[in-house]
């Protein structure tokens, strides 16, 4: 089987897929895969569920082999059809909310495979058949070290303040921005920036013009956010969430606090102040989570579900 024709089905809500899931998949056309989109604009379970039909003609349009789903309701939707077998991969949010859970569990059992991407969320599911655990991976070549005065004039940065980028929109209540302003307001001479309505490239700018980059979040499944700061060798300070603490292991440069702002603080002075080269880089592609591994193993369980199917 040289080629897989496949269609993922993911949420569009928000205008665009998500960056993460069309970087997983513009590195798995370089493994034999032949992709479409297939986006969900409508939102909550319901509007899942009003998106059926459009699915359908979808599916007798591009006559997909297999179906890769990317969250709990995404996959329900899939499965409302059973000629296609279906993968559903689990992010986190569709685990660690209470509301969908149940949903997400439904789908387990209807996909022909479940994918999630930490381990924390794969022991919350409690579910021990046809799974795998993969988190998503990161472009490497994209996401790079480039010289912080660079990147700081090109996006018109002060180039001696101490800046601090959080992991998300300070409005979303799940990031906990408010712990993060805590932390920071104890060290003064820093300030803290949301990570919000920038471009995918500036994203990147981002990480590598700040000083740190910092999550507090009270839940997450396996961040991108933290993968993509380390790949730029940004210091990061996170608590421990997700699969946070295995990604870092003990690379430099990488500190895991509690949830005390006091502790936050400190670690991210400790961040400010090294002088010694950051090892997050070195980590991610040491654990091969460079989007190419995680390319190969998706269509290692691709090919494994069509030679059974």
């Amino acid at each position: 089987m040289d080629n897989i024709r496949l269609l993922i089905v993911c949420s569009k809500n928000s205008g665009n897929f998500a960056p993460f899931i069309v970087d997983q998949v513009e590195a798995l056309k370089k493994t034999g895969v032949v992709p479409d989109f297939f986006g969900v604009e409508e939102k909550g379970w319901k509007g899942y569920l009003k998106s059926r039909k459009l699915l359908l003609t979808k599916i007798e349009l591009f006559k997909p082999q297999l179906i890769h789903a990317h969250y709990g309701l995404s996959g329900l939707l899939a499965n409302l059809q059973r000629k296609i077998p279906v993968v559903t991969t689990y992010h986190g949010s569709d685990i660690n909310d209470s509301k969908v859970f149940w949903l997400s569990k439904l789908t387990m059992m209807l996909s022909k495979h479940n994918i999630f991407v930490s381990k924390k969320n794969l022991e919350k599911a409690n579910f021990k058949k046809k799974c795998s655990l993969l988190p998503c991976g990161v472009d490497l070549d994209f996401f790079k070290p480039i010289p912080k005065h660079i990147v700081r004039e090109k996006m018109s940065l002060p180039l001696k303040d101490k800046i601090i980028l959080f992991s998300g929109s300070f409005n979303n209540p799940v990031k906990n921005a408010y712990l993060a302003h805590q932390a920071v307001e104890l060290l003064h001479a820093a300030y803290l920036i949301e990570l919000r309505n920038y471009t995918r490239e500036q994203v990147c700018w981002l990480m590598n013009a700040v000083d740190a980059c910092v999550m507090t979040s009270r839940s997450e499944g396996s961040p991108q956010f933290i993968k993509e700061a380390m790949a730029c060798n940004s210091p990061v300070v996170s608590v421990d969430v997700g699969d946070v603490a295995e990604v870092m292991g003990d690379a430099g440069g990488c500190y895991i606090a509690s949830y005390y702002p006091e502790d936050i603080a400190d670690k991210l002075q400790q961040a400010l102040k090294r002088k010694k080269i950051i090892e997050g880089r070195q980590r991610i592609i040491d654990l091969k989570l460079d989007n190419q591994h995680i390319a190969q193993q998706l269509f290692n369980i691709y090919r494994g579900i069509l030679d059974k199917y």
